[in-house]
Order: C-alpha cells, then sequence, then structure tokens
C-alpha cells in the first residue's frame, strides 16, 4: 500500500487559519509560535500538558540500555534520555480511527473525508 500522507506545515495551518478567522497571517503565526513555545517550555520544565479530547504531552525518563547493532551485532550502550509521549485523547482517536477502513478498502486517502470542522 502507497504512503499518500501530506506533510502540513506550520505555514500551512497560519493559512488555513487566517482564512477561517479573518485575522492577519503575522498575527495568527505569532499566536501559533507563542502557543508552541509554551507548551515547549512546559515540557522541558517537566510538565506534564492535558487537552482535554485531544490528548496528554508528557516527559518520561527512558533508561539506559545495551542494544546490538543489527548489521555487525556489535553492543552498543544505549544511555538513559528524556523522552516526549504523546498519548491520543478519546474524541481525537475515535475520529482518526473513524476513516481508517474507508481509506484500507478504497486506498483513497479523500474518500471518507470527516468533518474535521468539529472542535474537538
Amino acid at each position: 500500500m502507497p504512503n499518500n500522507t501530506k506533510t502540513t506545515t506550520k505555514r500551512d495551518l497560519v493559512q488555513r487559519i487566517s482564512d477561517s478567522s479573518g485575522q492577519t497571517k503575522v498575527l495568527v503565526r505569532d499566536i501559533i509560535q507563542a502557543f508552541l513555545d509554551e507548551v515547549g517550555n512546559e515540557l522541558v520544565a517537566g510538565n506534564r500538558l492535558e487537552f482535554r479530547k485531544f490528548g496528554v504531552f508528557e516527559v518520561r525518563n527512558r533508561l539506559g540500555r545495551i542494544a546490538q547493532n543489527p548489521k555487525s551485532l556489535e553492543k552498543v550502550v544505549v544511555p538513559a534520555k528524556r523522552v516526549v509521549k504523546f498519548k491520543v485523547g478519546n474524541v481525537l482517536k475515535e475520529r482518526v480511527t473513524a476513516i481508517a477502513p474507508t481509506i484500507a478498502d478504497t486506498g483513497d486517502s479523500q474518500a471518507a473525508a470527516p468533518d474535521f470542522n468539529q472542535p474537538l
């Protein structure tokens, strides 16, 4: 099955939100950037961010381990690190999974486009 996913950039989001809200792209871009900066600051501080119905971002500590290079079979030490985890919320999960069978059946990612204008 070919991968037909499209990458959406911050610029794309700014354009869409600007068009739908009537606000300038500069204002929308600044608000989105401020939001992303605050999310990053909270995660760096080790805080958990919960967006009801959308999901939860949190930082977890991953223990160090010994891994193996599959090609050379050489043992490699992977150090401990902090990673960001995302757990999807129930409404977003339902919206994403609602289109999965139709896409799989038709191979067309546009075939079952649900109403994404519904707020989370």
